[in-house]
């Protein structure tokens, strides 16, 4: 009995050895324990997403892709996969699994290893959240104390999601919300059986078994997940056999960009990093959400593409890349492997000519398919001389290509087009006029050729967008759209310049004595600086910068009256807002609002709306009548009905930018009588064929010798610039050489606003409308229309071509009547005293 009794005390005194021992460990470690409880309001390191005001995914920043879910969007078989693969006693146990640890012991006792199926995912989320991933026996310690304290604070359900959540799965991919899409690109519902085993396999081994590293180990080990989904009686035979034969369809999905908009999301990103921080920014799980219309973002993306592609074409083709054979063809692995060296810009492609018909070629692409440039796809191709000079159109595909050479190609629709990298630069911006709400940004023509965003960064000559500007001074100085400016040659120079400086019209020819009206729409220089001489010129500074402009960017000479200031297409876009919604100055501004990452709002935008001052609510308004409809565009929670709303300021009056507008739109329309020859064309005709609506007004603008062009119009509802130049200020855009074989759409003789920045805000006018009734401005109160002739712009008896009704701001409107025709004094007749000064 005696070594039973020995037995009996040794027993106990292990027991009392073992547990004074845990109570010293627990003790020694639980200073170093980070508080469990923290785990209730875990933030997941999830990344920065972007999105349109519509909810599209513009861009996701971050190097942990994530897709946070909750317990019950997971498929019951996947939690089955992951439970019968990591733990499949989770459900059972209390944090800690004493059979595996059992288990565990005894393989590390017989065989002097660790066993690598010891923790339980309670152990696992507390190694991951609180732990390094070092092997130590204190390391364990502690994991299982975290493991015990943490199924006291947190369900089995909250443990688990934040097990399924936080795993790391390969591919940047962390979580299963996520590896469904890396993988599969799918949501969680819409997995198969097999791709839930193969997501299940991959935490103890997210990059051996890959199944885009290495697909063969993928396939074993997803197998032997069913095996245990079987074995555990998640699954049956005829589940489990089927699903085994199915083959690996893993690959790899980028992040669902629904909007390919990077000069926003720049902005964007730029934006949270200042304000964040680079680490909280990207980790953070923000959304924000910009005010980006998705359908006008996209017909902005490809009007800038076409017109740019359109201008370049125009100025000849600058040949082949290279020359990769001359005369016997090599291997063509050869081929594509030198093909593979050059790479694609956007959707340019590089390829080899591989053979000439008279009027095709046949080409091989990267991919080593070959497709057929057809002859509509090559005839453009006259030879580039200089920015002013091209060859002749060519007659067969051998005058342009060479069997041999690598060129570039492009898709249009479903043919291919013989294409080159082009040198020339572009930009769009649009507003809502109402609140500033930046509706479309497009900062070039490539974001990989160039992440410099044109719109907001690059200062450029403004042209003639600014003489609207000029001209709304000199309205606001006594001038009326039928005061008589003389257009005719400047000789008394201005001296302030430093030299002779003698403005001159484009084309150089002179018409005396011109209404304002018809002086804006066809853009005649020498009327705009007698305007500006009117108004003077530090008055006219002084306006400009209320339309928004920096006063250190104006030269203070009478140059500012043809657009010598250099600004920005943003601070243009924002001056031309002024006049679609009625003198306001807004503050463009591009996000709506931010979301954190449990969805809560933390920033909203608040915006200055245009709201008129005879309808801003009272403390007498039962009803306040907002400014504008408040179910329209503006992404705004509150409207100018709401006392709290920002009211951005009025610059303009009313009346002034009415008739400004009206002037506008005459730079499209024209006016006069056609048939009597008396009918004018203003410098955008083009627009008017085009886009076919009486509710757009807008401006051409165009630089000395063509280095920058510009249109900036609108309707009630939307304003855009788009511009046009040269990166190199010193290039200019050139002429295109007049050829009998060319469209009739292609340009002759010299680029300017109307021929080379028009076509692109034509086009996505036209589309951005389309389909939208017009909204015919209506006069406000304070304006007079009066029937005037239109030699002299006083008042007319007649009802013929020669007359015709305008608008003024009542008490401007002349009180004389013009002399008949026939008279010998008819020569210049005009009441106001100001704009008879203008004319000697």
């Amino acid at each position: 009995m005696k070594w039973l009794k020995r037995i009996v005390i040794a027993f106990f005194s292990l027991m009392l050895l073992g547990v004074i021992s845990v109570t010293a460990i627990y003790f020694y470690v639980l200073p170093d324990l980070p508080d469990v409880a923290t785990l209730k309001t875990v933030q997941l390191q999830t990344p920065l997403k972007i999105y349109s005001k519509d909810g599209k995914l513009i861009s996701q920043f971050g190097e942990k892709r994530r897709i946070p879910v909750e317990y019950d969007q997971v498929p019951p078989q996947l939690v089955n996969a992951v439970l019968d693969t990591e733990d499949a006693r989770f459900f059972e146990h209390m944090g800690i699994d004493p059979i595996g640890i059992t288990r565990a012991a005894f393989i590390l006792v017989t065989t002097g290893k660790k066993s690598q199926g010891a923790s339980t995912i309670t152990q696992q989320v507390a190694r991951g959240f609180f732990l390094s991933r070092e092997k130590t026996y204190i390391r364990k310690v502690k994991e299982i104390i975290l493991a015990l304290k943490i199924e006291q604070v947190l369900t089995k359900q909250e443990i688990l999601t934040l097990y399924l959540n936080r795993s790391f799965l390969g591919n940047r991919a962390y979580g299963v919300g996520a590896a469904a899409q890396v993988y599969y690109g799918k949501s969680l519902s819409e997995l198969t059986l097999p791709e839930m085993a193969m997501i299940a396999g991959l935490p103890q081994s997210p990059s051996a078994a890959n199944p885009l590293r290495n697909p063969v180990r993928a396939l074993n080990r997803r197998n032997w997940v069913l095996s245990r989904m079987l074995e555990k009686r998640s699954i049956n035979q005829q589940e489990y056999q089927t699903a085994i034969q199915a083959p690996i369809t893993a690959s790899y999905h980028g992040a669902e960009i629904d909007l390919y908009s990077p000069y926003v999301s720049e902005l964007v990103r730029d934006y949270m990093v200042q304000k964040y921080g680079e680490e909280e920014a990207y980790t953070g799980g923000y959304n924000v959400y910009t005010t980006i219309d998705s359908r006008l973002q996209n017909e902005a993306q490809q009007a800038v593409r076409d017109n740019v592609f359109a201008y370049d074409e125009r100025h000849g083709y600058r040949g082949a890349i290279s020359t990769i054979w001359t005369d016997t063809a090599p291997a063509k692995q050869q081929i594509l492997d030198t093909l593979a060296k050059t790479n694609a810009v956007d959707d340019i492609q590089p390829a080899a000519v591989m053979q000439l018909g008279e009027q095709n070629a046949t080409v091989m692409l990267t991919s080593g398919k070959q497709i057929e440039l057809a002859w509509d796809g090559i005839k453009w191709a006259r030879s580039y001389i200089s920015d002013r000079r091209q060859g002749a159109a060519p007659k067969t595909a051998a005058d342009v290509l060479k069997v041999g050479e690598m060129v570039w190609v492009r898709p249009i629709n479903d043919t291919w087009q013989l294409s080159q990298i082009p040198e020339v630069s572009s930009a769009m911006v649009s507003l809502a006029p109402l609140d500033g709400a930046i509706q479309t940004l497009v900062g070039g023509f490539s974001f990989s050729m160039s992440q410099y965003n044109r719109v907001t960064q690059a200062k450029r000559q403004l042209g003639s967008n600014i003489k609207p500007l000029i001209y709304t001074t000199a309205l606001e100085k006594g001038y009326t759209l039928a005061t008589l400016i003389n257009n005719a040659p400047i000789n008394k120079p201005d001296l302030r310049q430093g030299t002779a400086w003698r403005p001159k019209n484009s084309p150089d020819v002179y018409g005396g004595p011109t209404r304002l009206k018809v002086g804006l729409a066809q853009s005649v220089n020498v009327m705009a600086v007698r305007a500006l001489r009117y108004v003077g010129v530090d008055n006219a500074i002084d306006k400009l910068v209320e339309f928004g402009f920096d006063r250190e960017d104006l030269n203070r000479n009478e140059s500012l009256a043809l657009g010598s200031p250099s600004v920005t297409p943003l601070q243009v876009v924002t001056a031309f807002t002024t006049f679609a919604n009625g003198g306001y100055l807004v503050e463009p501004y591009y996000i709506d609002h931010i979301d954190d990452g449990y969805g809560k709002t933390i920033e909203q935008a608040q915006p200055a709306l245009a709201c008129d001052e005879a309808k801003l609510p009272n403390s007498n308004d039962i009803a306040p009548t907002p400014a504008f409809d408040d179910n329209a565009a503006s992404p705004m929670a509150y409207n100018c009905a709401n006392p709290k709303a920002r009211h951005a300021k009025r610059i303009v009056s009313k009346q002034v930018a009415f008739l400004i507008t009206e002037a506008l739109k005459s730079v499209i329309w024209g006016g006069g009588d056609w048939n009597h020859g008396t009918g004018w064309n203003g410098t955008a005709w083009r627009a008017a064929r085009l886009i076919k609506r009486h509710d757009i007004a807008g401006k051409t603008g165009t630089t000395n010798e063509a280095r920058d062009t510009w249109f900036s119009g609108f309707n009630p509802s939307l304003v855009a610039t788009a511009w046009v130049g040269f990166d190199d200020h010193g290039r200019q855009l050139g002429r295109t050489a007049w050829n009998a074989n060319a469209p009739k759409d292609q340009i002759t003789g010299g680029e300017s606003g109307a021929k080379t920045a028009g076509p692109a805000w034509n086009q996505f006018m036209y589309h951005a409308l389309k389909g939208t009734p017009e909204q015919p401005m209506q006069p406000p109160e304070g304006i007079v229309s009066v029937r005037i002739d239109l030699a002299t712009g006083l008042l007319s008896r007649k009802t013929d071509y020669t007359s015709d009704f305008e608008y003024f701001i009542r008490g401007t409107e002349p009180t004389e009547y013009a002399q008949d025709n026939n008279s010998e004094d008819n020569n210049i007749f005009i009441d106001n005293k100001a704009a008879t000064q203008e004319l000697f």
